[in-house]
């Protein structure tokens, strides 16, 4: 049953590919909500329609579903304040803006762009704010009219009150913000199109959202939307004004804002790459909360049944590939084998999969995943540690070819390939003794011995357990290349 009392939304732009901000803001407002067992209303903010797109619209859609967030109205559910996406609500903008221009909340700015900038160089020159000057607060019917007759199509502006504005930061506490740092703006462009400053509060008040978590880069905007509430509220269109929570930003390379033109903000890469949505979320939780100061590896539950917006840190969180990449291969850790094999499968495919399907053997699959399971960061280095036992022959990597063969490696892979055809190959231990074994005639430790046995093996210097490897592979495609990578060697 939902809590009446809390009611957030999570409002992305359908512009371009989803981005970890993004996705870290929708979390936090997911958790509070499910914590609370209140509603969560997902809005698309499409007026911008030089950059909307309905391809990112439907990527948006996909996303949420891949991350495991569901939503109670929004798109696809509908709800009692449909529509959800801001093109179909052109009307009701419209007619808030009025109301807001009948009493005096707002008024028409015939000041040209130029004339702005002029006016706000002039005011830095003089050492006093350069925001809007009020210039058109107070026009008289004459002044409007002479404006009319050059040609002047006006802006709407929202008459800011002349006094200081405070609130109370879920997240920062007490802020406080002066009238002269925080002028009129603009909330309908001369064309008659909403402006975000109008349509994201008119869309709250509407929506009876009790909560605002947001990105610390919108905090500037807050006590304008504080001082639009207060009109709304006055007019009767809002209740009340919503609390705000401010999320510290989160911070890339060189300690600057992670943008979503930084590669590693892309939420397509991680999806790409095979993070789990449990992992990545594990790991962009952390960026300012803490399920608690000693553990960092939680699952989506635990956090909503601890998450409280009042507990997140506002100082800025830096993005850490590495951490991300680690807590996402304790996951993969954490799934049983059943469901690590199935979340593989689009990697032993196409267009991953070098391997013909018809080579691709179910069996061995099965064989080799609990070992590949607890070595990997991410599900998409499955495709080159299993490719061996699909390809007809080793994909070898040159590089690893030369570290490995070294000389005297011919004699120590005949060596090899003699114990090798002895053993009893229903054990990987009676493989590593073979190996061993060839190893001590050529005076080398078993790391050294195994090298050159890999690389004729699987390509490679690095990969799943050598001996597990050769068994599940077989003794008969095993000898085969060995015997290859001695022609090599010969040739």
């Amino acid at each position: 049953m939902a809590n009446a009392t809390v009611r957030v939304r999570f409002c992305p732009s359908p512009t371009g590919n989803p981005h970890v901000g993004l996705v870290r803001t929708a979390l936090f407002n997911w958790a509070f909500a499910r914590h609370n067992e209140g509603t969560l209303v997902f809005r698309i903010e499409d007026t911008d329609a030089a950059r909307d797109s309905e391809e990112s619209y439907n990527q948006l859609l996909d996303s949420m579903r891949w991350l495991g967030f569901d939503w109670d109205e929004g798109p696809e559910i509908g709800g009692p304040h449909a529509p959800y996406r801001q093109s179909q609500r052109m009307d009701i903008y419209k007619d808030v803006a009025q109301k807001l221009l009948d009493a005096g909340h707002a008024y028409h700015c015939y000041c040209s762009t130029e004339e702005l900038d002029t006016r706000r160089e002039a005011a830095r020159a003089a050492g006093k704010p350069s925001g809007y000057d009020g210039h058109c607060r107070d026009l008289t019917d004459e002044q409007k009219a002479a404006y009319v007759a050059e040609g002047r199509t006006p802006i709407v502006r929202f008459r800011m009150p002349d006094e200081a504005i405070t609130f109370t930061d879920l997240v920062r506490g007490e802020i406080t913000y002066l009238s002269e740092n925080v002028p009129d703006y603009g909330i309908v462009r001369a064309n008659g199109a909403p402006l975000y400053t109008l349509v994201n509060p008119v869309d709250d008040a509407l929506m009876e959202i009790t909560h605002v978590l947001r990105g610390e880069d919108l905090l500037s905007s807050t006590p304008r939307q504080i001082a639009l509430y207060k009109a709304l509220i006055e007019l009767g269109i809002a209740k009340e004004t919503p609390a705000f929570g401010h999320l510290p930003y989160v911070m890339g390379e060189g300690n600057k804002k992670l943008s979503k033109r930084d590669p590693e903000s892309s939420l397509n890469l991680y999806r790409e790459r095979g993070f789990l949505p449990e992992g990545l979320l594990n790991y962009l939780s952390l960026l300012g909360w803490s399920l608690s100061a000693d553990r960092d590896i939680f699952s989506i539950e635990e956090m909503v049944a601890a998450f409280d917006v009042t507990d997140v840190n506002p100082n800025p969180a830096r993005f850490d590939l590495k951490k991300c990449e680690a807590i996402n291969a304790d996951h993969i850790r954490l799934l049983d084998v059943k469901d690590f094999t199935e979340r593989c499968a689009p990697w032993l495919q196409a267009p991953f999969a070098p391997w013909a399907p018809e080579n691709f053997d179910e069996a061995k699959w099965q064989a080799i995943a609990p070992y590949a399971q607890s070595r990997m960061k991410v599900l998409s280095e499955i495709t080159d540690n299993v490719d061996f036992l699909f390809l007809p022959e080793p994909a070898v990597d040159e590089a690893s070819w030369t570290k490995a063969m070294k000389e005297g490696s011919d004699a120590l892979l005949r060596t090899a390939r003699e114990k090798l055809d002895a053993a009893d190959w229903s054990s990987p231990e009676s493989l590593k003794e073979a190996v061993l074994a060839a190893g001590e005639e050529h005076g080398l430790k078993l790391g050294k011995a195994q090298a050159p046995v890999r690389v004729a093996v699987t390509g490679r210097t690095v990969g799943l357990p050598l001996f597990e490897s050769l068994q599940i592979l077989g003794k008969e495609k095993t000898l085969a290349r060995v015997d290859a990578a001695l022609e090599r060697l010969a040739a």
